[in-house]
């Protein structure tokens, strides 16, 4: 069995909330805020990286100093899905930017990125997370399509069990 491992940084705590709910359907307890964490991902086979986007597309504040130990970080082999919260009303122009952000800098380091998800059934008009038609992982949108949240993380777990 793969050992998961899920890394987040939250500034509200919507993104700590969705990370526990990941968590919980995935049965892992490892999860860990990233204002607190190492890069130490030896012992793990797949990575969940979670963020909030902030402003125009900003990293979460806690991300912006985990994501170079990251970027440092040897994540070869692993498997890695994206995940993260936005506001597709007010910031529609870089909505979940963030996760985009983090694809970018991962994309490149001999990981596999899982858990790409349809743009379908979102509104938006641009986002960094989206790449060929598809998002590079999950955003969701919390405050203003509360709504979906839950079927939306339903479905993108059970996708990923299947990439697992």
């Amino acid at each position: 069995m793969e050992k998961i491992a899920i890394y987040y940084g939250s500034s509200t705590g919507n993104t700590k909330d969705i990370a526990e709910l990941i968590a919980q359907k995935l049965e892992t307890t490892h999860i860990f805020d990233v204002a607190l964490a190492k890069a130490d991902f030896l012992e793990y086979d797949v990575l969940l990286f979670g963020t909030s986007t902030w402003g125009i597309g900003d990293l979460q504040d806690d991300w912006e100093g985990f994501l170079n130990k990251v970027e440092s970080a040897d994540l070869t082999g692993k498997k890695i899905a994206l995940f993260g919260c936005g506001d597709s009303v007010s910031y529609s122009d870089s909505f979940c930017d963030a996760i985009g952000k983090i694809y970018k800098a991962i994309k490149e380091k001999g990981c596999t990125i899982i858990g790409k998800f349809p743009i379908d059934d979102y509104s938006f008009d641009a986002s960094e997370a989206e790449v060929g038609g598809s998002f590079v992982g999950l955003p969701l949108d919390v405050d203003n399509e509360s709504a979906q949240t839950n079927s939306r993380v339903n479905t993108w777990v059970e996708q990923l069990k299947t990439e697992i």
